[in-house]
């Protein structure tokens, strides 16, 4: 066995991943698994726990080497698991160096432990921006950390302070990612409305988008990952009404659609501004989809403010949903509030998921007999230009970008004729 990943969490650890991969592979290591973990919520944590276990009974003989996020904020409790060979922090799993020095690995917990303190990175390592060359669809990270801190979120203390990728850099990366084959390119961060704040200009994540699109006049396709819709500028409005390249679809970070929940929550919006902003992107981009995060059963929640979530859904046009059940971090804000009942929790939770499936499958109802543009990735399946699967049953070749009519749908992917 050579050096195999097991990722867990958002598109920024898929990218790490890979580049984790490679330092390994580079540096002679074999019979390693690593464990890039999430910590989003409890669940994401205690499932790379299980997974950890599940590897260590099928793979006797792996070093195992956990990192990622709720290894960050966690590193004693991975530690202390017999089957981990060593828990490396988010900093030092990026750095080739680091993988260069896994020659012995320590079998007491405290020496297990490489784990150094995030909100001290400073500095924009060049390995943020290594994007997934020979993809159809590449992502590049052009962002980490985050400086907001949102009442129920761990995610700063995983990741550190926001800090940028140069323009110049990202350019250059996107250019690369082309000449490899790439189609379409996923810009992505912790806070990627942030981008900017800590480089010289304080150049904003639409004069990063013009840039992309200007330079790089070979990239077909550009997508933009999770945004923060309060902080979206001027320069990226004005090329999603204007920039075709630019693909139709934004996933916002909404959270709840309620006034005094988002206000708990620590969130720089509020109900009337995330419905204003989708109103306004879809009159500059009329065939604009929105995704969503949204949480159920935040504490002090009551059926009244959840109602209000609800509601946002078919109020700001939502078409795919991704719902998280509350989940208290110890050592957040949230955590000390008075908790929604698990069994409240899950319900909503329940009911946001049936409301987004709903909301779905309306969308998918309305591209029956549209001509899209879809790019085909694996498994017979494509994206069109607002990233809604379309599955094939005739061979389609990775790669290719087609235009197709759309026969029907399933209840989850659209149809090719």
């Amino acid at each position: 066995m050579g050096v195999e990943v097991v990722t867990f969490g958002c598109r920024l650890n898929i990218v790490e991943s890979e580049t984790m991969q490679r330092h390994a592979e580079e540096a002679g290591l074999g019979d390693v698994v690593i464990v890039n973990t999430c910590a989003v919520t409890a669940e994401a944590t205690r499932q790379a726990r299980q997974s950890i276990r599940r590897i260590a009974r099928d793979k006797p003989g792996a070093r195992i080497v956990v990192t990622g996020c709720a290894a960050q904020v966690e590193p004693e409790t991975f530690a202390a698991m017999p089957e981990v060979a060593k828990v490396l922090g988010n900093d030092d799993k990026m750095k080739a160096q680091t993988w260069g020095s896994l020659r012995d690995f320590g079998i007491g917990v405290s020496e297990k432990i490489l784990v150094n303190d995030i909100m001290a990175v400073k500095e924009t390592a060049q390995h943020l921006i290594d994007g997934l060359r020979g993809h159809t669809r590449a992502f590049v990270q052009v962002q980490n950390g985050c400086d907001h801190r949102c009442t129920f979120c761990i995610i700063p203390y995983g990741r550190g302070n926001s800090r940028s990728v140069p323009m110049g850099a990202v350019v250059d990366q996107v250019r690369t990612l082309v000449e490899h084959g790439s189609r379409e390119v996923v810009l992505t961060g912790v806070d990627i409305t942030s981008y900017g704040k800590d480089l010289p200009g304080e150049p904003k994540l639409g004069a990063l988008v013009k840039g992309i699109l200007r330079h790089v006049p070979e990239l077909e396709r550009l997508r933009i990952s999770s945004i923060d819709s309060v902080e979206a500028d001027d320069d990226l409005l004005d090329s999603i009404a204007g920039e075709h390249r630019l693909m139709p679809h934004l996933h916002l970070s909404l959270q709840a659609g309620d006034d005094m929940i988002l206000k708990r929550m620590k969130r720089r919006h509020l109900r009337d501004d995330a419905i204003r902003f989708c109103e306004e992107v879809r009159r500059l981009r009329p065939d604009m989809v929105f995704g969503a995060d949204i949480i159920a059963g935040f504490p002090t929640e009551t059926e009244e403010m959840f109602s209000r979530s609800l509601d946002i859904v078919e109020e700001c046009g939502l078409t795919h949903l991704h719902v998280f059940p509350f989940s208290p971090r110890p050592g957040t804000p949230a955590a000390r509030m008075p908790q929604v009942s698990r069994d409240v929790v899950k319900d909503r939770a329940r009911r946001l998921r049936e409301k987004g499936e709903a909301a779905l499958v309306k969308h998918l109802d309305a591209e029956v007999g549209a001509r899209r543009n879809v790019l085909i990735e694996l498994n017979q399946i494509g994206r069109t230009e607002a990233f809604t699967p379309v599955r094939f049953t005739s061979p389609v070749k990775r790669g290719d970008l087609r235009p197709v009519t759309i026969a029907g749908h399933n209840g989850r992917e659209l149809l090719a004729a």
